[in-house]
């Protein structure tokens, strides 16, 4: 194996790395304002709801990749938690529209600050770089995300 191969080797490792943390890091609970906690995952419905008037459980699922069935079990959650309200659509007896209760205003507010605090730590150590070395950053990521999509659509 050549240099070149063993660095290719390291940077996939290195990214691989970074993923598994981001993963976790998905996972650490965000504090909202004396009212306990959400995940991350239920601070990205909550973030979903609160920036999309008039959001279905069918939207919700298609935004983020799941099956409907799964989207409304979480939407359940957020309802017993008091994070967000249920009413039917005006369309239809099936459907219902998603809005955030004043709790989940606090809870959209505490996964801004969270996203916020990212961010601007992202944003200071990648403004040190060229505008080339961003670029091929994107490019990289553009690499992977295929890879990835291929991987989970089961194609070659």
């Amino acid at each position: 194996m050549n240099d070149r191969d063993k660095f290719i080797l390291t940077t996939i490792r290195q990214f691989v790395r970074v993923a598994r943390k981001y993963a976790d890091a998905e996972n650490l609970p965000i504090p909202v304002d004396g009212h306990g906690e959400i995940s991350t995952r239920e601070a990205h419905i909550i973030e979903a709801v609160g920036d999309t008037p008039e959001i279905n459980v069918t939207a919700l699922a298609k935004r983020f990749g799941v099956s409907k069935s799964a989207a409304s079990q979480m939407i359940s959650r957020l309802v017993q938690k008091g994070f967000v309200d249920k009413s039917p659509a005006p369309h239809s007896n099936k459907e219902f529209i998603l809005t955030l209760t004043e709790l989940g205003w606090r809870g959209f507010a505490a996964h801004e600050r969270f996203h916020g605090q990212d961010l601007a730590r992202l944003k200071s150590r990648l403004g040190a770089f060229s505008l080339s070395q961003v670029a091929t950053l994107s490019v990289l990521l553009e690499a992977i995300d295929d890879v990835v999509d291929k991987r989970l659509n089961g194609s070659d």
